[in-house]
């Protein structure tokens, strides 16, 4: 699945931008690296796309003053109004995806992928602590393919 997360990614800058400029959002200045292990990417990815951003005028890029050794990146406020835009074209085009649905179903999906977040936080959580070895619920499976009737 992260695959085809990071193939939508590449494919969809908006998307990518998007989730970097949040998470930039959140925070006074994040380091590149761990900008990379929150979205999950390698942190070469995350260095070309600061540069981008940076060249844009949407984060700047400052030495860390706590480790000489590391950069912080900042949104600006052309970075913060980016975020805003991307952000709406998204709900946008959410919108378009569930017109025809019911609001029970639209509350399904939300609730399921609320679900769906808290279990990517567990397993990295899982994966990131120096004592991590699978849990019996935590290994991987194939998702199960539905048999077609005949």
């Amino acid at each position: 699945m992260n695959a085809g997360l990071d193939r939508a990614r590449r494919r969809s800058k908006g998307a990518s931008t998007l989730s970097l400029l949040q998470l930039l959002a959140g925070g006074e200045g994040l380091r590149p690296s761990d900008l990379a292990e929150q979205l999950g990417v390698h942190p070469s990815l995350i260095t070309r796309q600061i540069q981008e951003l940076e060249d844009s005028g949407y984060v700047s890029v400052s030495a860390n003053p706590d480790d000489a050794r590391s950069l912080l990146v900042s949104l600006t406020p052309a970075g913060v109004q980016e975020q805003r835009r991307l952000r709406e074209v998204g709900l946008d085009r959410f919108a378009l995806f569930v017109a025809e649905w019911t609001p029970e179903e639209v509350r399904t999906l939300a609730a399921l992928l609320e679900k769906l977040e808290q279990s990517k936080a567990a397993v990295a959580a899982q994966e990131r602590s120096p004592t991590a070895r699978p849990q019996p619920h935590m290994t991987r499976r194939r998702p199960r393919r539905a048999v077609e009737a005949g």
